[in-house]
This record gives structure tokens, C-alpha cells and sequence, in this order.
């Protein structure tokens, strides 16, 4: 009988933490011509919420929620000062952004991101800008969010232009899923 290979499947990254003290007023308006809403998604069922998290993460490989059973899951994201939001494009999803705000002091912008049919459009910019007002919306100390370079190209820069400033880094090594 053949054995299965049980190697396991890693990559290498560099987590980038970035954070912003203050407001940076910052607003950017939808892409002109796209019929485009934002709306709070309350109590996703697990089956959307899994949609919008592989659909967005895939590419980038998103592993943390996929490692969750439906239970888990859904305790994560009905919990207590999680708010999800979706961006819609002709009633279409088309991103998603995601608020830990449990630490009121202390936010995480925990995820964020475009569904791949979208990208180019000026989406990021946009649906980002609105994350972090929502964010400051809550008077918190520090908003903060993380990416690696396993996030497209253009995740840091844009997270930078609309005022998050880095602060540390650290090299990952990140076990793939089969």
C-alpha cells in the first residue's frame, strides 16, 4: 500500500504591523460609474462569511479561518465587537472588511480585501478609506492592521497612503493547507 507524503507545505513571509493614533480624515469616493453600496453584515450565516474570506483570500493565502470548524467560526464572527461589512457592486459582493472591536482602545482592522472580479476598479482605495473611518468612528487610541508579503503588491502601499505607519516586522513561516 503507498504511503501518503505527510511533508508539510511552508512558505516564508514578512509580517508588516502598521497602526495610525489619529484620524487621518481621510475619505475617497467610490469609483465613478459602478453602482457600489456598503452594507453592516450582521450575524453572517458561516457559509457567506466563508464565501466572502476565500473568495477575497485564496490568492494570498488566508489560512486562519479556514482552519475553523462551522462553530468555531461562527463564534469568531458573531462575537461581541466584530463588525463585518460588505461592499456591493450592482448588488453584487465585492469585498469585505472586517473590525475587531472588542479592545475599544485598541482596533484591529482584522480583514480586508477585494474579490478578485473587482480588482483595478479603485475599489481598495475606497472600501479601505471607509474601514478606517468606521474605525475612528469609535474614538479608539489606535487603529492598527497587519499584512505580509504573501497580500498583493499593492496592500502595504495602500495601507500606508491612507495614513498607517509601520512598526515592527517579523519573519513567518507559515504552514500551508493541503
Amino acid at each position: 500500500m503507498p504511503r501518503k507524503n505527510t511533508a508539510k507545505k511552508t512558505v516564508d513571509t514578512i509580517v508588516t504591523f502598521l497602526q495610525m493614533t489619529e484620524n487621518p480624515h481621510v475619505h475617497m469616493h467610490p469609483p465613478a460609474n459602478i453602482k457600489v453600496a456598503l452594507i453592516r453584515v450582521e450575524k453572517p450565516p458561516v457559509h457567506f462569511y466563508r464565501y466572502l474570506y476565500e473568495t477575497v483570500g485564496t490568492a494570498y493565502h488566508w489560512l486562519d479561518r479556514k482552519k475553523l470548524t462551522d462553530e468555531e467560526l461562527q463564534q469568531a464572527i458573531h462575537a461581541e465587537g466584530i463588525e463585518i461589512y460588505a461592499a456591493y457592486v450592482a448588488g453584487v459582493p465585492a469585498g469585505f472588511f472586517e473590525l475587531d472591536c472588542r479592545d475599544a482602545q485598541e482596533i484591529w482592522l482584522a480583514y480586508f480585501g477585494i474579490v478578485p472580479d473587482y480588482h483595478g476598479l479603485g475599489l481598495g482605495k475606497w472600501l479601505l478609506s471607509e474601514a478606517v473611518a468606521m474605525a475612528w468612528s469609535k474614538e479608539p487610541s489606535v487603529l492598527k492592521v497587519e499584512t505580509c508579503t504573501l497580500d498583493g503588491p499593492r496592500a502595504l502601499p495602500l495601507y500606508q497612503r491612507i495614513g498607517f505607519v509601520p512598526y515592527e516586522r517579523k519573519e513567518k513561516t507559515m504552514e500551508l493547507l493541503d
